[in-house]
């Protein structure tokens, strides 16, 4: 007779333990093992199922084979489309995780009116909030008119039930976090309900030919909260990005089975939701003539769209004996890097000052192509000299203190060509003359040094 046993579950990282500890030893986080209650058969084990004799056989293909493409729902907003790849593709599961507060509940409400209008059947299911929430928003956003079908429900079986009863199109369950299975004793939003739901969920969606999309909560540091397994399990991962402080809002694709990953879409927060971003190329851009130095604008790739964005550096004299190193927007540990080959490679000595380095409007630098702009605003900012007006810098910086080339050259320089820039400091490299650009080819950082910083001695 099967009896119920108890494991301990890291809700970080979903490690199994037999025994309470204060750190999971798989991925060292403090204080994430939580007590599940499961089945188990005697001797420890977990009870096992039946298998039936009669199970039917997979059907097999071959390679060659030729199968036409999923259609897509088509949304109508430029930058949704774009991160998924064309549209909504039917019998796919989507996770999309962001910040408390970042935006995620009013955009999938305002993707759900919009399918609604365009005539899909489409059921909004809150664990989160209240109907009179959901529908004072909808007012707020100026699309309480759409048929969209609104439940606020829990319990998965309730849930699975309805929308089994209403075959809808189109489904958002905000959020994964709040549903539970009766099947389980595990705690809602534990690492156990968590899967489970997610599972089902899934696999309801995929027999069913419905588009479904899963909020997801974030841990502080950013990644979606529960088991990674989750990620596993869907088609598309989002994260929904930026600093609440600005109005500009970024929908990332860290994963899609059906279109291009790294891709971005750009949102701006306004009094009646979110709205696409007219110009996406400019809107990291400072409209201040700079008249000093310490900035200088990267002109950066987001899967196959280019985004300029300022680089902003402050150097200063330390006050402590320790200097501050205050990063916003970039990793701390390429700015060290950079900082080293400047000092080392350069002889320009930073070592004993505080640097402060952010990039403007809540964008977040993720590829090495953005070293040599930082350089540039670093030295801009040593040397109290504006750079060259008009000017866009992007390369990596090896340990060396050479260059090194970076992948798409030319979309990067049409792009700041088209948005009215003049220079372009580079990797050496081949690539086309484009009118009325100026193109600067650099090899080493030392040729950057002798056009924009001080003297080695200074």
């Amino acid at each position: 007779m099967a009896r119920s046993n108890t494991s301990y579950t890291c809700q970080a990282c979903g490690a199994v333990h037999a025994k309470w500890a204060g750190r999971c030893e798989a991925c060292g986080a403090w204080n994430t093992l939580v007590e599940e209650t499961v089945s188990a058969a005697p001797g420890g084990l977990a009870a096992p199922k039946t298998l039936s004799k009669k199970a039917g056989k997979a059907d097999l293909t071959t390679l060659s084979a030729v199968s036409e493409a999923p259609a897509r729902h088509v949304i109508g907003v430029d930058e949704l489309d774009r991160v998924f790849g064309g549209g909504l593709v039917p019998a796919s599961a989507t996770l999309i995780g962001g910040d408390p507060g970042i935006g995620k509940s009013t955009l999938l409400l305002q993707v759900a009116a919009r399918l609604a209008r365009n005539g899909l059947k489409t059921v909004y299911v809150s664990g989160e909030e209240a109907a009179a929430q959901i529908q004072e928003r909808a007012r707020r956003l100026k699309v309480a008119e759409s048929p969209v079908d609104l439940a606020t429900e829990t319990d998965l079986r309730k849930v699975l039930a309805t929308l089994k009863a209403a075959k809808p199109d189109f489904v958002v369950i905000d959020s994964i976090q709040t549903m539970w299975s009766d099947g389980l004793e595990a705690a809602p939003g534990s690492v156990a309900q968590v899967r489970a739901c997610a599972q089902e969920l899934t696999r309801w969606a995929k027999k069913s030919g419905v588009a479904l999309i899963l909020v997801g909560h974030v841990t502080k540091e950013g990644q979606i909260a529960g088991p990674r397994v989750v990620e596993h399990m869907v088609d598309t991962v989002f994260y929904f990005e930026g600093e609440r402080g600005h109005q500009f809002r970024i929908l990332r694709a860290v994963k899609n089975r059906f279109g291009p990953t790294d891709e971005i879409g750009i949102f701006e927060m306004h009094t009646y939701g979110l709205a696409p971003a007219r110009e996406p190329s400019a809107l990291f851009l400072s409209s201040d003539s700079e008249t000093s130095g310490g900035a200088a604008v990267f002109a950066a790739m987001e899967g196959s769209r280019p985004v300029l964005a300022e680089v902003q550096a402050l150097v200063s004299n330390s006050a402590y004996g320790t200097p501050r190193r205050s990063i916003v927007g970039w990793d701390a540990n390429r700015l060290a890097m950079v900082l080293a080959v400047l000092e080392a490679r350069c002889g320009v000595s930073l070592g004993g000052r505080d640097v402060y380095l952010s990039v403007a409007g809540g964008y977040r630098i993720a590829e090495p192509a953005g070293d040599l702009a930082a350089a540039a605003a670093l030295l801009t900012s040593l040397a109290d000299k504006p750079a060259p007006e008009k000017s866009v810098f992007f390369g990596e910086i090896a340990l060396s203190g050479t260059i090194r080339p970076v992948a798409r050259t030319e979309q990067r320089l049409k792009e700041a060509q088209r948005l009215g820039f003049q220079h372009a400091f580079v990797p050496e490299g081949s690539f086309p003359a484009i009118e009325g650009l100026t193109v600067t080819a650099l090899t080493r950082l030392s040729e950057l040094v002798e056009l924009l910083g001080p003297e080695p001695d200074a």
